[in-house]
């Protein structure tokens, strides 16, 4: 769906709305990205909005009038794409809610392209210069859990959800944007919040964080991680701990066939280089595996991580080479002292 952009000509118009667009980006790759559950698909939907909005440069009415333009096009734009999909889901939806058993044949099953969430950067989703109550209004919804629940709205709906609960819009900036009804857009919100609480457990609800001591558990999972010392890893581990690893089918549940499955299929790992992220509101990390010619750092999976109390209740690793280009993370890092 990505269009093709050309130069615009020096004091045109479109040259001059160009920067103003820019400063628009990051705010419209995290509407696109909760409305799509893919940071590949909100990518290319911002693309295509830059795109239709230069080609319809003389519609716009008034300056003040750029932000919701711009939004109205992204809207149209994410209506299109989703248009007949099916839903992306967390891999644990898309199993019939069955762990994997047994651990040793997990990775016997793939999950269909496109079948499941994927993870997007802080910086590429969440708004800068943010008061703090704002932003974390903003990092809870774009938390794994929360952007899965999303996709079982249908799209208009979750484009009403996020426009007045998210961003804040007013009822009747919204039924503007989609051309209908206040009360038309109200109905809608109050479908769509009965919808999402059926769909979202109590215990994805927001919880206080105090970000000294996840940095710390993030320290400490990674070294455990980098030295493949799969006891320190479980000791950090909720008894019921969740992990997934799409595009594969698994998942496990508690902590003793985690363990049992890093010292199994997940053998690989061991020898891996590790870097920590921000990613869906939450720590994460990189992860490049001692794969390539030589032993050789190549890119692995980057890995969703949640906390509780403490201690990591889940993590989902995403594979595949391509989430590291678009994060724009090394394809073979030299780590230092190697």
């Amino acid at each position: 769906m990505t269009g093709v952009v050309t130069e615009p000509p020096a004091g045109s118009p479109a040259a001059e709305l160009e920067p103003r667009l820019a400063e628009h980006r990051r705010e419209l790759t995290g509407y696109c990205y909760r409305m799509l559950g893919s940071s590949f698909d909100a990518e290319d939907a911002v693309q295509e909005t830059m795109v239709r909005a230069w080609r319809s440069l003389d519609r716009l009415q008034g300056a003040g009038a750029l932000r919701s333009w711009l939004y109205r096009i992204a809207t149209n734009v994410c209506l299109d794409a989703l248009d007949g999909r099916k839903r992306r889901a967390l891999p644990v939806d898309l199993s019939g809610g069955e762990p994997s058993a047994p651990v040793v044949a997990s990775l016997a099953g793939v999950l269909p392209d496109g079948a499941w969430i994927q993870p997007a950067l802080d910086r590429q989703v969440l708004p800068t210069g943010a008061d703090p109550a704002e932003l974390a209004v903003q990092r809870e919804s774009v938390k794994l859990a929360f952007v899965a629940a999303l996709q079982h709205l249908p799209p208009k709906q979750r484009a009403v959800l996020i426009l007045r609960d998210v961003l804040r819009w007013r009822a009747d900036e919204v039924a503007g944007l989609l051309e209908t009804s206040v009360a038309a857009a109200n109905s809608a919100l109050q479908r769509a919040r009965a919808t999402l609480a059926a769909h979202r457990p109590a215990a994805d609800a927001p919880t206080p964080v105090v970000a000294a001591d996840q940095t710390e558990l993030l320290a400490r999972y990674l070294d455990a991680f980098e030295r493949y010392d799969v006891e320190a890893l479980v000791e950090l581990l909720h008894e019921d701990a969740v992990m997934d690893m799409p595009p594969y089918a698994m998942w496990l549940r508690g902590s003793a066939d985690i363990a049992t499955w890093y010292v199994g299929p997940g053998h690989g790992c061991r020898g891996s280089h590790v870097v920590p992220l921000e990613m869906n509101g939450n720590p994460a990390f990189a992860q490049w595996r001692p794969s390539g010619p030589g032993g050789s750092f190549e890119p692995w999976a980057v890995h969703a991580l949640e906390f509780r109390d403490g201690l990591v209740v889940r993590t989902t690793a995403f594979l595949g080479p391509q989430l590291f280009e678009l994060f724009g993370l090394p394809r073979n890092p030299e780590p230092a002292g190697r």
